[in-house]
């Protein structure tokens, strides 16, 4: 049995893939021109069905456009949305979470203002708990309104979450900033660290994430290291892991990691253009083989356009 991508989610974008208890996936990606999200379902990580839509924003909603980025994790029985959207209040964007009793919702935010506020735009929210029980989000300080020296950048920060998911406990800390040579290729105005995801391999954290213009070709992932989840992390030398290597291929990015139906095995999810020659928000959903070298390094067998052996 085989499989090729594009897998048959498309006109979205930032897919976040959730292994849930029922042993279920579940994909909740940016779904273009609707003020909430749709999800999807597949039982092995290749056919998927729509769900229809899990989270929709309403007259007293905070948010109330701009719906990128859905993020679930399911704790205790409940399921918890991270998203990002405009805020009401003063146009920009925040991140907000909601909460439901089903995978399939319907999701309902948890207030009625963003999860916090720190004073600027604020994106892609990750959630990772670590083996401790300690909780961590993880988010982009987004380019619209940070600006350094002229330019328009995008950072990635870490904070410690509080046990009930839906509150923090400490000043954020910054981990990323664009700074490699492969992450400036959209420059010199306007560059890129979003779309954050951790994993946690032999007591080292991978804070991987996506680096250039998400609608252009040369959108990639890399990743940096640390002893602790809050860093100080080390991108690693031979970023990127996952970029465009042929004219099929365009803007591979914003992924999420999850495990094959035995667990045996671990594979990226990501997006690439469904117009490799345009370009632009139209993406459709990937997924690959990745894993990690004796070395400790990750490897990802992508991004692949050919037939590929099925999850195990």
């Amino acid at each position: 049995m085989v499989y090729r991508n594009p897998l048959p989610i498309k006109n979205i974008g930032d897919p976040f893939v959730l292994k849930a208890s029922d042993g279920k996936y579940y994909c909740y990606p940016t779904t273009g021109g609707l003020n909430g999200f749709k999800a999807w379902s597949s039982v092995d990580l290749v056919n998927w069905h729509e769900r229809g839509i899990v989270y929709q924003a309403t007259d007293k909603s905070w948010g109330h456009d701009r719906f990128w980025a859905p993020e679930v994790v399911e704790y205790q029985g409940r399921y918890y949305m991270y998203y990002s959207a405009g805020w009401k209040h003063n146009n920009s964007l925040r991140i907000g979470v909601a909460v439901a009793d089903n995978p399939l919702g319907p999701f309902v935010d948890v207030f009625d203002r963003p999860m916090f506020d720190f004073g600027y735009a604020a994106i892609d929210a990750h959630v990772f708990i670590d083996d401790d029980g300690q909780k961590y989000l993880y988010y982009s300080r987004d380019c619209s309104e940070n600006i350094v020296d002229g330019r328009h950048e995008s950072h990635i920060y870490g904070v410690k979450l509080n046990d009930d998911l839906i509150s923090i406990g400490d000043d954020p800390v910054l981990l990323t900033k664009p700074e490699q040579d492969w992450e400036l290729k959209s420059g010199p105005d306007w560059l890129w660290n979003e779309g954050p995801f951790v994993l946690k391999h032999n007591g080292t954290y991978y804070l991987m994430y996506s680096a250039n213009f998400y609608a252009g070709r040369d959108y990639s992932v890399g990743y940096a290291t640390a002893r602790h989840p809050l860093g100080p992390f080390v991108k690693y030398a031979k970023n990127p892991i996952l970029a465009s290597h042929t004219e099929a291929i365009s803007g591979p990015g914003h992924h999420s990691v999850t495990v094959s139906p035995d667990n045996s095995e671990l594979f990226i999810v990501y997006h690439t253009h469904t117009d490799p020659k345009k370009g632009g928000g139209d993406r459709q959903v990937c997924i690959d083989r990745m894993g990690f070298s004796p070395d400790g390094t990750i490897w990802v067998a992508g991004p692949t356009i050919t037939e590929q052996p099925m999850p195990r």
